[in-house]
C-alpha cells in the first residue's frame, strides 16, 4: 500500500502520490522520453534521379551520416524524381514535408528567387565562406525558405548549350532549347524560344524534336542518356552548376548539438571534396562525350569571351530583376568583375 493522499475537489479528484513513488515515477518517465528522442530520423529526398552524378555527393553524405550517427540521427531516403518532381522539392522543404533535401536554387526559385544566383559564383566556397557571401544567402534561406544551407556539393561544373543543330555563331533564332532557370536569360537574349521541363522529359523532347537542344553541365548526360540524342556540344561553358544540401529548419532547430554535429561534419566533408570531385569528373566527361561522337562547336578569342560575358550580362540581370532589394549585394560577394 502506498500513501497516497486522496483530496475531493467540486467534482474532480486529486491524488497527491508518496513523495519516494513520484519521485521515481518521474525519473523513469524522463529516462524513457530521452531513450526515445535520442534518435531522431530524417527524411531526404533529391531533386535528381538517384545515383546519378547530382545524387551520388548526396547519396555519400547519406550513408556518411547514417554511420557517424547512429544512437542520435538518421536518413530515411526516400528518394528522387519519381517520389517527388523537382520543383516541388523546395516548397516541399520549406512547409516540412521533408526534412532534408538535395537540390539546386534553379529547381527552387518558385520559394527563393534568389536561389538561382549560385550559378554566377565566380568564387569557390570556401572563399564565399570567409567573404560574407555565404552568411547572406543563408539568411535569405533561412528567411524565404525556412531552410538552413547546409553545404554545397557540386562546385567547379562548367555548364554548356547542347545541341542538335549546328551553329557558327552564338545566335540561337529559330531554335527551341529546353531550359530550366539557369539558363533562360542567356538563351532568351541569344535568341532561342525556351521550353522548361524537368529533366526526366528531355530524352522523349529530343526524340520526338519538341526542342532542338538543352542547357546542361559538362557531366551526367550519360546517366540520362541524353548523349543518344546530342550531336553538337558548345564550348566554352559558362557558368557553374550548384547542388545543395538544405535541412528544414524547423526540424533543425528542434536537433540537439551532437545531432547537428554529425549533419554538419557530414556535409562539411562533402563540400571539401566537391571541387576536386568534380574537376576530374569533368574530364572524364568531355572526353567521354568526344568517344561518343558529339563534336564541339568552339567559340575562341573575342567571340568565346563575348558568349560569357553575355551570359553572366544576361544572368545578373534576371537575378536583378527578380529581386531588386538582394540581387546587387549578391553580387559583390559572387563576382570577381563588378
Amino acid at each position: 500500500m502506498t500513501n497516497d493522499r486522496v483530496f475531493e475537489l467540486g467534482r474532480g479528484r486529486i491524488v497527491i502520490m508518496d513523495k519516494r513513488f513520484a519521485i521515481g515515477l518521474v525519473a523513469a518517465t524522463l529516462f524513457s522520453s530521452s531513450s526515445l528522442a535520442q534518435e531522431v530520423t530524417l527524411r531526404a529526398v533529391t531533386a535528381f534521379a538517384e545515383k546519378t552524378t547530382y545524387s551520388r555527393g548526396f547519396e555519400k553524405f547519406i550513408e556518411r551520416v547514417n554511420a557517424e550517427g547512429k544512437g542520435l540521427v538518421q536518413i530515411n531516403y526516400i528518394g528522387g524524381p519519381k517520389a517527388m518532381p523537382p520543383f516541388e522539392v523546395g516548397n516541399a522543404l520549406k512547409t516540412g514535408v521533408v526534412d532534408i533535401a538535395n537540390t539546386t536554387g534553379a529547381f527552387t526559385t518558385n520559394v527563393m528567387p534568389e536561389s538561382d544566383a549560385w550559378k554566377l559564383t565566380e568564387r569557390p566556397m570556401s572563399e564565399l565562406r570567409k567573404n560574407g557571401g555565404y552568411d547572406y544567402m543563408a539568411t535569405l534561406y533561412a528567411q524565404k525558405m525556412n531552410a538552413i544551407f547546409l553545404a554545397r556539393l557540386v562546385d567547379d561544373n562548367p555548364f554548356h548549350l547542347y545541341l542538335n543543330k549546328s551553329i557558327s555563331t552564338p545566335d540561337l533564332t529559330g531554335l527551341k532549347i529546353r531550359i530550366t532557370p539557369v539558363y533562360r536569360d542567356f538563351f532568351q537574349a541569344l535568341g532561342a524560344t525556351v521550353v522548361q521541363t524537368p529533366p526526366g522529359e528531355v530524352y522523349t523532347s529530343l526524340e520526338r524534336g519538341v526542342v532542338d537542344g538543352y542547357g546542361w553541365p559538362i557531366t551526367g548526360i550519360f546517366d540520362l542518356g541524353w548523349h543518344e540524342k546530342t550531336k553538337y556540344r558548345v564550348d566554352p561553358g559558362f557558368y557553374t552548376a550548384e547542388v545543395s544540401v538544405l535541412v528544414n529548419k524547423t526540424t533543425w532547430d528542434k536537433l540537439s548539438d551532437a545531432q547537428k554535429a554529425v549533419l554538419r561534419k557530414a556535409a562539411e566533408r562533402g563540400e571539401a571534396e566537391a571541387a576536386a570531385e568534380f574537376s576530374a569528373e569533368n574530364a572524364k566527361d568531355t572526353k567521354r562525350q568526344a568517344d561518343a561522337g558529339i563534336q564541339t562547336i568552339k567559340f575562341d578569342g573575342a567571340a568565346a569571351a563575348a558568349y560569357r560575358a553575355k551570359a553572366y550580362q544576361a544572368g545578373w540581370d534576371g537575378i536583378i530583376k527578380q529581386s531588386p532589394e538582394h540581387g546587387p549585394k549578391i553580387k559583390d560577394f559572387f563576382s570577381k568583375t563588378k
